[in-house]
């Protein structure tokens, strides 16, 4: 409890606080100046209205001159901190000082009406002055130095009001002590309400650095694994064309173990190949062109037919009409082959592999589709994660560091459309990819 009337904003966020919340203060005083424009301006219009009930109130007179400071105060308050928000001339001290002078005429005025309630004794009806005091501490920030002041001012408020009223000093002294227990609630209200938004904004600013710090240390893993991988291609390309020409020159010398050894270079080559392409994210301009889609999807089933001999079946359906989109050819040939060979590593060799594209409302949907293994329930919510669990071995144990899908998903996204998968264990799997279509 008592570290809110001991707290203090750390000093490396003192200023930017200060500022943040001296405009916000001001902002403030235009919003309540405002409130108070509108009520004291319908007090006005109901007494037009309703005349004749209000000549027989008592203190009228001071009524009618409270209610003109109060339109004339709230006016000239709208006035002053609208030109305080927009002039850069302002200083934070400027800003502060609008705010002490507002939250000194929002009590004063507030004060007064209870006083002329009360008939000149303030302890007898509190209410509209508690209304302000609440206003004040809840909708501003005070400065330490700022809330003495007001608590200050509202004691000499009820020692000056007591200077009209004939009462006893007994009453004199009830007024005095109200006066104290007003003044520390008011400043035990502010001081807590200072002490949470200075607490969420230094929370807000910790956070803020915090992912600074992130976004720095992965750019600089980025770039290292930029130049780590860059460097690895220069000897993995020294070994596979060494391998090949020792093949070409001696067909019959260690051909398996040479075999191996480039089967393992081309694998080394493409896990390189993922690596620098997650490096490489958003950093190179990703350009589009407009492209026929069954023609594009055809030619790669063709590819694909041609390279696996026969061995396997892929079967390819799409619509007569044709589909256009705007893609990145070499990009979503990527994609597409990632997503066969995934198809192929996860399914039995007899079975095919079904490729469709069809049109959907304004989407072009591309569906590569097995019959193999499935993927678990529990491995389809982290399947799209760099590195994830989910990458594992093929039927034929084929490797994989768990990085094509992920890469899959940021390369459809950047397109403007999106990657879903849908499976079931033993019976097969479905990817689905949504792009935004040219109408032809």
């Amino acid at each position: 409890m008592f570290q809110l009337f001991r707290y203090r904003i750390p000093s490396k966020y003192t200023k930017e606080f200060q500022d943040t919340y001296g405009y916000i203060n001001v902002k403030q005083v235009t919003i309540l100046a405002t409130l108070v424009l509108f009520i004291a301006f319908g007090v006005r219009l109901t007494s037009i209205f309703y005349q004749h009930e209000f000549v027989s109130m008592p203190n009228l007179i001071h009524y009618n001159q409270l209610n003109w400071i109060q339109l004339s105060g709230s006016v000239t308050f709208i006035l002053i901190s609208g030109y305080a928000l927009k002039s850069a001339h302002w200083t934070t001290t400027g800003r502060n000082l609008l705010v002490l002078v507002f939250c000194l005429f929002l009590l004063t005025t507030s004060f007064t009406v209870s006083y002329l309630f009360s008939l000149f004794n303030p302890k007898n009806t509190l209410t509209i002055f508690l209304t302000g005091v609440v206003a004040v501490s809840v909708f501003f920030a005070l400065e330490f130095k700022q809330i003495i002041i007001i608590s200050i001012y509202i004691v000499l408020l009820f020692i000056a009001a007591m200077v009209i009223p004939d009462i006893s000093n007994q009453q004199k002294l009830l007024n005095v002590i109200m006066s104290g227990v007003l003044a520390f609630f008011m400043y035990a209200c502010s001081r807590y309400s200072y002490y949470f938004k200075a607490e969420q904004f230094v929370k807000v600013k910790q956070l803020e650095e915090k992912n600074a710090e992130v976004l720095l240390l992965n750019h600089q893993k980025s770039e290292i694994l930029g130049f780590v991988a860059h460097d690895l291609r220069n000897p993995l390309n020294n070994i596979e064309a060494l391998t090949r020409i020792v093949l070409e020159d001696n067909p019959d010398f260690g051909s398996t173990e040479m075999q191996l050894i480039l089967s393992s270079t081309r694998q080394a080559k493409s896990i390189i190949d993922d690596l620098l392409e997650i490096a490489q994210h958003n950093k190179t301009p990703f350009q589009l062109q407009t492209t026929n889609m069954i023609a594009f999807m055809n030619n790669i089933c063709n590819n694909w037919q041609r390279n696996l001999n026969n061995e396997r079946k892929i079967i390819f359906h799409a619509p007569p009409q044709e589909l256009v989109a705007a893609v990145n050819p070499s990009k979503l040939t990527r994609v597409i082959d990632n997503l066969i060979g995934n198809s192929l590593k996860f399914s039995k060799s007899e079975t095919p592999i079904n490729i469709d594209v069809s049109k959907s409302d304004q989407s072009c949907l591309i569906s590569i589709t097995d019959f193999g293994i499935g993927i678990p329930l529990s491995l389809q919510q982290m399947l799209f994660d760099p590195f994830s669990k989910a990458g594992r071995p093929g039927l034929k144990g084929e490797k994989s560091i768990g990085l094509g899908l992920h890469i899959s998903k940021q390369i459809i996204e950047q397109h403007g459309g999106s990657l879903t998968v849908n499976s079931r264990e033993n019976e097969g799997t479905t990817f689905q990819i949504t792009l935004p279509f040219i109408a032809a």
